[in-house]
């Protein structure tokens, strides 16, 4: 489907590809990884058409339709709805609707454009239209929109729920070809979860950046590791990857050695014969072989020469309460809770996953913690000699990008902390003398999160508030971060949508709803299994199975019905326009009552799917039943229509004959 042949791009005096050549067949799931700022966006930028090669060139087969999310959605008029923005999204599909019902229009006034509306018809039946509006709510909900936020205006949302919008009218498209950049970035950990499950049934061909190993792992079988300029694809999942790319890396390092032994003993002749006239030509001739090696040095991958180490120093001692809340309130304006009625505590070496849906305050939690903020109402106490060290989720902004290493560190330490111990935490977090004159604007995302916990722990804290660590960090960089707080004998809460990063780090999980906060003693495994298990003891997932499946079937049957009602209609009005005018009203009233039905399916439907700790299971799968049941009572009563209108057009096929 892409064939990436020799594709060179630089931006100035930049190198960012040099004779890229890999290829990415129909059908395949791509991971493309790499450190940030290797050129992994650009390669997405050349499939786009957004920017051209300096050399080489893209070969696309078969005028794929491609979907992927723009950094910057804004809606079409200032009073477009949400729900209207991401049916939007589809390419072709207002212009066809528009044709349909103009089509429609024309067969009520008496003319015969029977065929060309068919044609459109069938057009919009190919792109999925009759079922975009159900696709559309789907991803909607699943990406924590809430069912009554569907009509309010677009203008309305954030930056981050309105990239969430862009992502479901993306995925509700089902394009040939699916680029999708970080997406993760803006999500919270059960939209991420909702994500991989929505991906994980993808038909079409898929490529995806990202560093979270579990999208990787779970949603992509090949990856195509770009970094030094180049761009190599290995052909199997992320676990071969990262076992394959040491074996190359190996012999890669072994040969840039060999290179440069041998540069070096070329240079040497050089510098010794240079000058003398019986050398003279023998040198030159050295010289130009040491140009050849230079135009084809062999460069390490930029990962292996920004690593580092992260070793956290050991916590002060504490009481072993850290923390506890009762009853605790906040509210920014003085209306409008962000957080009502929370309780729960906080023991000492406990390492807690916060998690929960974007907005429901859990980074202000993090900060009444921390103690930049004081809660409204209840109370919030931190325990006996309990020093909170917290990491906000803009700690890369923090960092002045023209101050050195050194100073940036400087700046933090506390009163009394020599020299001697200053550097010796300087080497505990990686930095030798090679590093401290750097200016942070130049450091990778891996150094930038050293130097922030180098910066933290200069305070010696011995709890630590960690809100969205790993969102500037590559594989490599989550990884070093991982280890280190699998090591830290101290305590944490975290904040994070990497799936992996939690359930390797956290041992139990505070889990925060529009209902309250509910606590899980287990790690992130535990937590997904009692979420999957009613007070019953039942299990809400084959429940749930049973419910989507009934409902899929009611959705399809309802898209295939209107598919058939206008089809008839259309036969109809063509040939007998004033019969069919006799049986509208009739029509349009089961219609009625179907889309009313169906609205409140929808709602049912969404509770099922993301249930809530108060949900009813036994009550609600009546609702679903009655819904169903009235639907397809209503859908029987525009079927007898349909037979009436078939007996008159046989009874006046019969006269004409």
């Amino acid at each position: 489907m892409l064939d990436f042949k020799n594709i060179s791009v630089h931006y100035g005096h930049q190198d960012v590809l040099t004779d890229v050549t890999f290829r990415v067949n129909k059908g395949e799931r791509v991971g493309v990884v790499g450190p940030n700022g290797s050129g992994k966006s650009t390669i997405f930028r050349i499939v786009l058409g957004e920017i051209s090669t300096d050399h080489g060139e893209l070969i696309i087969e078969g005028s794929p339709t491609i979907g992927s999310t723009r950094q910057h959605p804004e809606p079409e008029f200032p009073e477009e709805t949400l729900l209207q923005y991401a049916v939007r999204g589809v390419p072709g599909f207002c212009d066809l609707e528009a044709k349909m019902k103009a089509l429609e229009a024309r067969m009520d006034a008496g003319e015969d454009v029977f065929k060309e509306y068919g044609e459109v018809q069938t057009a919009f039946e190919h792109m999925g239209g009759y079922d975009l509006e159900t696709r559309v709510k789907v991803a909607l909900g699943g990406l924590g929109f809430a069912v009554e936020e569907f009509d309010k205006p677009f203008n309305a949302f954030s930056g981050g729920w309105r990239m969430r919008a862009e992502l479901s009218r993306v995925l509700a498209s089902s394009p040939d070809l699916l680029l999708l950049d970080e997406p993760s970035n803006y999500l919270d950990l059960p939209a991420v979860d909702w994500l991989q499950k929505y991906l994980k049934q993808y038909q079409g061909t898929l490529m995806l950046i990202s560093h979270d190993r579990y999208l990787l792992r779970t949603l992509t079988d090949i990856i195509v590791e770009v970094d030094a300029e180049t761009a190599t694809r290995y052909e199997g999942n992320l676990d071969w990857y990262l076992k394959e790319r040491e074996v190359r890396y190996q012999h890669l390092k072994a040969a840039k050695e060999n290179q440069d032994h041998h540069r070096e003993q070329l240079q040497r002749f050089v510098d010794r014969f240079r000058a003398q006239a019986t050398k003279a030509a023998q040198a030159q001739s050295r010289q130009k072989l040491i140009d050849k090696i230079d135009e084809a040095r062999i460069v390490l991958p930029k990962r292996y020469t920004t690593s580092g180490r992260l070793r956290l120093a050991e916590p002060p001692s504490s009481g072993i309460e850290m923390f506890r809340c009762e009853s605790l309130f906040f509210s920014y304006d003085g209306v409008k809770n962000v957080l009502h009625d929370v309780s729960f505590n906080i023991t000492r070496g406990d390492k807690v996953a916060l998690i929960g849906y974007n907005g429901l305050g859990k980074t202000t939690l993090m900060r009444i913690i921390a103690g930049t903020r004081q809660p409204t109402g209840g109370k919030a106490v931190l325990g006996h000699n309990v020093v909170p060290g917290y990491l906000s989720q803009e700690f890369a902004e923090t960092i002045p990008p023209d101050v050195t290493v050194y100073r940036n560190a400087k700046n933090a330490i506390p009163p009394g902390m020599n020299e001697k111990n200053f550097r010796n935490q300087l080497g505990a977090f990686g930095f030798d003398e090679n590093d401290v004159e750097k200016p942070a604007g130049v450091l990778s995302g891996g150094e930038k999160i050293r130097l922030a916990f180098l910066r933290l722990f200069l305070q010696a804290p011995n709890f630590l508030l960690l809100d969205e660590p790993t969102t500037h960090l590559d594989l490599d960089g989550r990884q070093l971060l991982k280890d280190a707080l699998q090591k830290y004998k101290g305590t944490i809460l975290l904040v994070s949508h990497d799936i992996d990063f939690v359930r390797d780090v956290a041992t139990s999980v505070l889990e925060i709803t529009r209902e309250g906060v509910r606590s899980f003693p287990g790690g992130y495994d535990y937590y997904c299994e009692k979420q999957r298990i009613d007070d019953r003891g039942q299990r809400i997932e084959e429940k749930g199975q049973r419910t989507e499946k009934n409902l899929s079937t009611i959705n399809y049957q309802l898209s295939t019905d209107k598919k058939e009602l206008r089809q008839q209609r259309a036969a109809e009005r063509a040939k007998y326009a004033p019969r069919l005018r006799e049986l509208k009203q009739r029509m349009e009233t089961a219609e009625r009552k179907i889309d009313e039905l169906q609205k409140n399916l929808d709602v049912a439907s969404e509770e099922l799917f993301n249930p809530k700790p108060t949900t009813n299971f036994e009550e609600l799968n009546r609702t679903v039943r009655t819904l169903q049941f009235e639907i397809d009572r209503y859908t029987a009563d525009w079927e007898e229509a349909a037979t009436e209108l078939e007996a008159i057009e046989s009874e006046n096929a019969a006269r004409s004959g």
